[in-house]
């Protein structure tokens, strides 16, 4: 890939299945850099690959559809251009689609109910006075905080504007112009997020933290929402109830269709409500007929003392939070395995709360590829996924128990046509200690110069995430100008288990910094591969950005290093981050007293600065509030006070997530920016 084939990167959605499971529906997304906005328009295709997709919708942004139970409507998210998502339907077999909202910070997350006469949706509701379009934002009243958590990246400060879930009745005959009203369902300041209808149509499950703790831990709720026809806000009631010890964050929640159980994507956050370290996403479920028993008189809300049963292994099981199915006798769940996203069928049996005993299932999509979303009906035999791979940005595909698996896009045609695609092999090392590493190395089809190739070391972010087998544009960038690419997951990743996540706790920079430079000496000792070993540069992102710092206060190997959106010092970060409250007590320790002031110290790129020699590009966006702004400008100041040649590269407007979500122009002039950097100081044709 060149820089500009970032505009070649078309991506689908979750994909929607239509009720009898003959047809899908999905949105495929690209960044457009002329209007410098993420396009994309709905596209709807015969399961039975019968016939190529039709374009069903032709907005500027349209996303998230879903289909009412009869199927006649989709209901899904336009964005005009700079505009606010809003709801939309349209007819599945085409026709104009028509606006149902106009939530003035937009919508999101649009669902019929069961019987399709009503939709729910979610909408952050401002104060009164602010988020006025047009008004002065700096002649606001202040904001007066007294909780840990009040902002996020790439969101915002989110108290003065809770998510609440609406319901609108859905117009028979919808006209232009012509909106429905909108109910509020959610308390004031209650803020709420993954609703979704039980089989009855009066009452909705949704996730929200309620306890009186909820903004001094990570746990939340699986709550129940009223949704009368006509009624006051009601209470929202706790399922899970974190108040009564309930130790869970929930992440997704699934009612299944016959009612009776609630599927959760949920981890464990300890009895403290803040053990996050490498807690494993698992599958519980709860049985609703007895949650939702009658009360007994004098009492109110839920039934107490039904607990969620776990089905998963909690240490060697990490679900990806967002995808969810319920297909009937199976319900569908994504696990992080070795740089893949498979998709796994488990059994739909609810069991008594009691000995933990985890189920296995079948895997429906496997092998090197990253499930995206997914969707099935209940005693349908197809399944509808979309997923990516070493050359795709994603595809659609359906499995079907009796015609096997079909691909129903090919999305990334048009960027495997330009020949600026190079497929990665993966790599293997061993640590210091005899752990092993698993990582991939991506070379060039033929180096320019001559010589041996350079190459560079990256690190990727979380530390609890991992690098993947999909096609990543980054290391695309950087092959295709001439370098070759290690990168892989060291101690402290997600997708290896929860031994191999959580090592590095307390341990910031040990056998995490062992592993990703056994893996660069494994790819360099390797002759087959022709890499310079005298010519090797190292690079990454948030903890790939305190990687990147640390190993160059440890070593003066690099011939350079670019540090991006780094977590570089875990004293301010506490203060200033989204998440400084609980990341780096959670990760390095608390430095309340002198020995944890010393131990934290141990871990700290910015207590070791004075030992950097190593030439370095400093990469952060003004309004990241994850690793703030302050992270990257000290280190640059830092090293440029010490002599240490230095540049900083500031994005104004973009948050923590620029190299994934970011404008497309400033993500362009980022990896233009990172191939003048490499080119300066390592370029690809030796000199002299």
């Amino acid at each position: 890939m060149i820089p500009a084939d970032v505009a070649l990167l078309r991506t689908p959605g979750t994909p929607a299945l239509s009720p009898d499971g003959t047809t899908v529906v999905v949105a495929v997304t690209a960044p457009d850099l002329d209007s410098d906005e993420y396009a994309g328009q709905l596209w709807r295709m015969p399961t039975d690959g019968s016939h190529p997709p039709v374009r069903l919708t032709r907005g500027h942004r349209d996303t998230s559809p879903v289909w009412s139970p009869d199927g006649r409507w989709i209901a899904f998210l336009r964005a005009e251009r700079r505009g606010k998502p809003q709801v939309h339907v349209v007819e599945a077999a085409g026709g104009e689609p028509v606006a149902l909202t106009d939530a003035p910070l937009g919508a999101s997350a649009p669902r019929f109910s069961p019987d399709g006469t009503r939709l729910a949706f979610l909408a952050r509701v401002p104060e009164e006075g602010r988020y006025v379009p047009g008004e002065d934002a700096g002649a606001e009243p202040p904001r007066h905080i007294t909780t840990f958590t009040y902002r996020g990246d790439n969101l915002g400060f989110f108290r003065d504007r809770p998510q609440h879930v609406f319901v609108l009745d859905v117009p028979q005959d919808p006209t232009p112009g012509e909106l429905p009203t909108a109910v509020d369902l959610t308390p004031d300041a209650e803020d709420v997020s993954g609703a979704e209808w039980l089989p009855g149509g009066e009452r909705l499950v949704a996730i929200s933290a309620v306890h009186a703790g909820r903004d001094e831990d990570l746990r939340r709720d699986a709550v129940l929402v009223d949704a009368p026809a006509a009624a006051p806000r009601a209470p929202l009631v706790p399922l899970t109830d974190a108040a009564a010890g309930s130790r869970l964050s929930v992440d997704a929640v699934r009612p299944s269709a016959d009612g009776r159980t609630l599927w959760l994507l949920a981890s464990d956050q300890g009895p403290g409500g803040k053990d996050f370290v490498a807690a494993q996403t698992g599958l519980f479920s709860l049985d609703l007929g007895a949650v939702l028993a009658p009360p007994a008189a004098g009492e109110a809300g839920a039934a107490p003392g039904v607990v969620p049963v776990r089905h998963t292994d909690p240490e060697t099981v990490d679900l990806v939070p967002g995808i969810l199915v319920d297909a009937g006798d199976e319900v569908l769940v994504a696990d992080q395995r070795r740089g893949a996203v498979v998709l796994v069928a488990l059994p739909a049996a609810h069991r008594p709360a009691g000995p933990a005993e985890t189920v296995e299932g079948r895997t429906l999509v496997d092998g090197p590829l990253v499930v995206l979303g997914a969707d099935a009906r209940p005693g349908s035999t197809v399944v509808v996924a979309s997923v990516a791979g070493p050359d795709s940005a994603g595809d659609v595909l359906a499995l079907d128990l009796s015609a096997g698996e079909r691909r129903l896009t090919d999305l990334s045609a048009a960027l495997r046509s330009t020949g600026r695609l190079h497929l990665p092999r993966e790599l293997t090392a061993t640590a210091p200690d005899g752990y092993p590493v698993h990582g991939w190395v991506a070379l060039p089809a033929s180096a320019p110069g001559a010589g041996p190739v350079p190459t560079i070391l990256m690190v990727h972010g979380g530390p609890f995430a991992q690098y993947t087998h999909a096609l990543f544009d980054e290391v695309q960038t950087l092959v295709e100008a001439g370098y070759a690419v290690v990168y892989g997951n060291p101690r402290g990743s997600a997708g290896y288990g929860a031994t191999h996540g959580s090592a590095i706790r307390h341990a910031f920079g040990t056998v995490d910094a062992d592993d990703v430079l056994a893996l660069l000496d494994a790819a360099l000792a390797d002759s087959a591969l022709g890499l310079d070993a005298d010519r090797v540069g190292v690079m990454g992102g948030s903890y790939g950005g305190y990687m990147t710092a640390w190993l160059t206060t440890r070593t003066h190997r690099f011939a350079a290093a670019i540090v991006e959106r780094g977590f570089l010092d875990p004293v301010s970060f506490v203060g200033s981050s989204d998440i400084g409250w609980f990341f780096g007590l959670g990760y390095l320790g608390d430095a309340a007293t002198p020995e944890g002031a010393a131990a934290l110290a141990a871990q700290s790129p910015m207590a070791h600065v004075g030992d950097v020699r190593t030439p370095t590009l400093v990469i952060h966006s003004e309004n990241d509030w994850r690793c703030p702004v302050e992270q990257g400008q000290r280190w640059f100041v830092e090293l440029k006070r010490r002599g240490v040649p230095a540049e900083l590269l500031l994005f104004p407007g973009e948050g923590h997530e620029l190299t994934r979500s970011g404008r497309p122009r400033h993500r362009v002039v980022r990896l233009e920016h990172v191939l003048r950097w490499w080119a300066q100081h390592l370029p690809v044709e030796r000199m002299g």
